[in-house]
Protein backbone atom coordinates (compact mmCIF):
# COMPACT_ATOMS: atom_id res chain seq x y z
CA UNK A 1 0.00 0.00 0.00
CA UNK A 2 1.23 3.46 -0.90
CA UNK A 3 0.08 5.46 2.12
CA UNK A 4 1.78 8.63 3.34
CA UNK A 5 2.08 8.90 7.14
CA UNK A 6 2.09 12.53 8.25
CA UNK A 7 2.66 13.68 11.85
CA UNK A 8 2.31 17.33 12.82
CA UNK A 9 3.41 18.43 16.30
CA UNK A 10 2.17 22.04 16.46
CA UNK A 11 -1.61 22.55 16.62
CA UNK A 12 -3.15 22.90 13.14
CA UNK A 13 -5.95 25.33 12.24
CA UNK A 14 -9.09 23.27 11.55
CA UNK A 15 -10.02 24.88 8.23
CA UNK A 16 -6.44 24.57 6.94
CA UNK A 17 -6.41 20.88 7.85
CA UNK A 18 -9.71 20.19 6.10
CA UNK A 19 -8.58 22.09 2.97
CA UNK A 20 -5.45 19.93 2.79
CA UNK A 21 -7.51 16.80 3.37
CA UNK A 22 -10.05 17.67 0.67
CA UNK A 23 -7.24 18.34 -1.80
CA UNK A 24 -5.87 14.88 -1.10
CA UNK A 25 -9.32 13.36 -1.58
CA UNK A 26 -9.78 15.12 -4.94
CA UNK A 27 -6.35 13.90 -6.06
CA UNK A 28 -7.23 10.31 -5.15
CA UNK A 29 -10.50 10.58 -7.10
CA UNK A 30 -8.37 11.57 -10.11
CA UNK A 31 -5.95 8.69 -9.43
CA UNK A 32 -3.20 11.08 -8.37
CA UNK A 33 -1.07 11.10 -5.23
CA UNK A 34 -0.94 8.84 -2.20
CA UNK A 35 -3.50 7.88 0.40
CA UNK A 36 -2.98 9.68 3.71
CA UNK A 37 -2.90 8.99 7.44
CA UNK A 38 -2.31 12.23 9.34
CA UNK A 39 -1.83 12.56 13.10
CA UNK A 40 -2.21 16.07 14.52
CA UNK A 41 -3.76 18.31 17.16
CA UNK A 42 -6.16 21.21 16.64
CA UNK A 43 -6.44 24.58 18.27
CA UNK A 44 -9.62 24.64 20.39
CA UNK A 45 -12.75 24.49 18.21
CA UNK A 46 -16.32 23.16 18.30
CA UNK A 47 -17.39 21.45 15.06
CA UNK A 48 -20.78 20.13 13.98
CA UNK A 49 -21.32 17.20 11.62
CA UNK A 50 -24.16 16.83 9.14
CA UNK A 51 -26.61 15.25 11.63
CA UNK A 52 -26.20 17.68 14.53
CA UNK A 53 -29.10 19.44 16.23
CA UNK A 54 -29.08 23.02 17.63
CA UNK A 55 -30.42 21.65 20.94
CA UNK A 56 -27.09 19.88 21.46
CA UNK A 57 -25.42 23.27 22.11
CA UNK A 58 -25.78 23.90 25.86
CA UNK A 59 -23.64 27.06 26.07
CA UNK A 60 -25.20 29.31 23.42
CA UNK A 61 -22.22 31.70 23.55
CA UNK A 62 -19.82 29.27 21.85
CA UNK A 63 -19.01 29.43 18.15
CA UNK A 64 -19.65 26.22 16.23
CA UNK A 65 -18.16 25.51 12.81
CA UNK A 66 -20.46 23.46 10.58
CA UNK A 67 -18.62 20.77 8.62
CA UNK A 68 -19.43 18.18 5.96
CA UNK A 69 -18.31 15.17 8.02
CA UNK A 70 -20.79 12.66 9.40
CA UNK A 71 -21.85 12.76 13.03
CA UNK A 72 -22.94 15.43 15.43
CA UNK A 73 -21.24 18.12 17.52
CA UNK A 74 -17.86 17.72 19.19
CA UNK A 75 -14.87 19.65 20.50
CA UNK A 76 -11.26 19.45 19.33
CA UNK A 77 -8.29 21.03 21.04
CA UNK A 78 -4.88 20.69 22.67
CA UNK A 79 -4.17 17.33 24.29
CA UNK A 80 -6.46 15.45 21.93
CA UNK A 81 -5.09 13.04 19.33
CA UNK A 82 -6.63 13.62 15.89
CA UNK A 83 -6.19 11.18 13.04
CA UNK A 84 -7.36 12.25 9.60
CA UNK A 85 -7.37 9.83 6.69
CA UNK A 86 -7.89 9.89 2.96
CA UNK A 87 -8.36 6.25 2.00
CA UNK A 88 -9.47 4.99 -1.41
CA UNK A 89 -12.13 2.31 -0.94
CA UNK A 90 -11.99 1.59 -4.68
CA UNK A 91 -8.74 -0.25 -3.84
CA UNK A 92 -10.48 -2.27 -1.15
CA UNK A 93 -14.11 -3.21 -0.60
CA UNK A 94 -16.62 -0.48 -1.38
CA UNK A 95 -18.18 -0.89 2.04
CA UNK A 96 -18.49 2.12 4.35
CA UNK A 97 -19.58 0.04 7.35
CA UNK A 98 -16.49 -2.14 6.88
CA UNK A 99 -14.27 0.95 6.84
CA UNK A 100 -15.82 2.30 10.06
CA UNK A 101 -15.19 -1.11 11.64
CA UNK A 102 -11.53 -0.79 10.60
CA UNK A 103 -11.30 2.55 12.45
CA UNK A 104 -13.07 1.18 15.53
CA UNK A 105 -10.91 -1.95 15.60
CA UNK A 106 -7.74 0.14 15.27
CA UNK A 107 -8.58 2.17 18.37
CA UNK A 108 -9.72 -0.87 20.38
CA UNK A 109 -6.63 -2.90 19.36
CA UNK A 110 -4.32 -0.01 20.25
CA UNK A 111 -5.79 0.56 23.70
CA UNK A 112 -5.71 -3.20 24.35
CA UNK A 113 -1.92 -3.11 23.88
CA UNK A 114 -1.81 -0.87 26.96
CA UNK A 115 -4.21 -3.19 28.86
CA UNK A 116 -7.06 -0.71 28.45
CA UNK A 117 -10.34 -2.43 27.57
CA UNK A 118 -12.63 -0.44 25.28
CA UNK A 119 -15.58 -1.27 23.03
CA UNK A 120 -17.79 0.08 20.26
CA UNK A 121 -21.55 0.54 20.46
CA UNK A 122 -23.85 0.10 17.47
CA UNK A 123 -26.33 2.67 18.83
CA UNK A 124 -23.79 5.34 19.85
CA UNK A 125 -20.88 5.68 17.45
CA UNK A 126 -17.48 6.03 19.06
CA UNK A 127 -15.27 4.04 21.39
CA UNK A 128 -16.28 3.64 25.03
CA UNK A 129 -14.78 2.59 28.36
CA UNK A 130 -16.36 1.31 31.57
CA UNK A 131 -15.45 3.66 34.42
CA UNK A 132 -16.81 1.95 37.54
CA UNK A 133 -20.58 1.96 36.99
CA UNK A 134 -20.49 4.51 34.17
CA UNK A 135 -19.80 4.23 30.46
CA UNK A 136 -17.62 7.07 29.14
CA UNK A 137 -16.41 8.06 25.68
CA UNK A 138 -12.70 7.87 24.94
CA UNK A 139 -12.78 8.34 21.14
CA UNK A 140 -15.08 9.94 18.54
CA UNK A 141 -15.48 9.05 14.84
CA UNK A 142 -16.69 11.12 11.91
CA UNK A 143 -16.39 9.82 8.35
CA UNK A 144 -17.45 11.19 4.97
CA UNK A 145 -17.15 9.35 1.64
CA UNK A 146 -16.78 11.04 -1.75
CA UNK A 147 -16.73 8.79 -4.84
CA UNK A 148 -15.59 5.93 -2.58
CA UNK A 149 -12.74 7.88 -1.03
CA UNK A 150 -13.21 7.90 2.76
CA UNK A 151 -11.97 10.88 4.73
CA UNK A 152 -12.12 12.82 8.01
CA UNK A 153 -11.33 10.29 10.75
CA UNK A 154 -11.27 10.02 14.54
CA UNK A 155 -10.15 11.72 17.74
CA UNK A 156 -8.94 10.21 21.02
CA UNK A 157 -9.12 12.09 24.29
CA UNK A 158 -5.55 11.85 25.53
CA UNK A 159 -4.86 14.65 28.03
CA UNK A 160 -7.30 17.37 26.98
CA UNK A 161 -9.47 19.53 29.24
CA UNK A 162 -12.86 17.79 29.48
CA UNK A 163 -14.68 20.91 30.72
CA UNK A 164 -15.19 22.03 27.11
CA UNK A 165 -17.50 19.04 26.57
CA UNK A 166 -19.86 20.42 29.23
CA UNK A 167 -20.80 23.23 26.83
CA UNK A 168 -22.33 20.74 24.38
CA UNK A 169 -24.00 17.33 24.27
CA UNK A 170 -20.98 15.52 22.77
CA UNK A 171 -21.96 13.55 19.67
CA UNK A 172 -25.60 13.91 20.75
CA UNK A 173 -25.24 11.47 23.68
CA UNK A 174 -26.44 13.09 26.92
CA UNK A 175 -26.47 10.14 29.34
CA UNK A 176 -22.78 9.23 29.15
CA UNK A 177 -19.61 11.04 30.16
CA UNK A 178 -16.21 11.52 28.58
CA UNK A 179 -12.75 10.67 29.84
CA UNK A 180 -9.10 10.84 28.78
CA UNK A 181 -6.43 8.16 28.48
CA UNK A 182 -4.33 10.00 31.05
CA UNK A 183 -7.14 9.50 33.60
CA UNK A 184 -6.77 5.74 33.13
CA UNK A 185 -3.05 5.20 32.71
CA UNK A 186 0.18 7.16 32.50
CA UNK A 187 0.99 6.41 28.86
CA UNK A 188 3.18 8.34 26.44
CA UNK A 189 1.49 10.02 23.50
CA UNK A 190 4.33 8.89 21.20
CA UNK A 191 3.69 5.25 22.20
CA UNK A 192 -0.04 5.59 21.44
CA UNK A 193 0.69 7.16 18.03
CA UNK A 194 3.17 4.41 17.16
CA UNK A 195 0.63 1.65 17.93
CA UNK A 196 -2.22 3.50 16.18
CA UNK A 197 -0.14 3.78 13.01
CA UNK A 198 0.85 0.10 13.12
CA UNK A 199 -2.69 -1.15 13.75
CA UNK A 200 -4.32 1.13 11.20
CA UNK A 201 -1.94 -0.03 8.47
CA UNK A 202 -2.62 -3.68 9.38
CA UNK A 203 -6.40 -3.22 9.48
CA UNK A 204 -6.45 -1.36 6.14
CA UNK A 205 -5.09 -4.43 4.37
CA UNK A 206 -8.39 -5.90 3.25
Amino acid sequence: MDIEIKKTVKPVNYKNAINLLENRVNNLIQNKGKELIWFLEHKAIFTAGTSYNEEEIIDKSIKVLKTNRGGKITWHGPGQIICYVAIDLNKRKRDIRRFITVIEKTIIDTLAEFNIRSFNDKKNIGIWIHDNEEVKKIAALGIRVKKWVAYHGFSINFSNNLNEFKKIIPCGVNNRGVMTLKMIKNVKKSDILEKLEKNLLINLEY
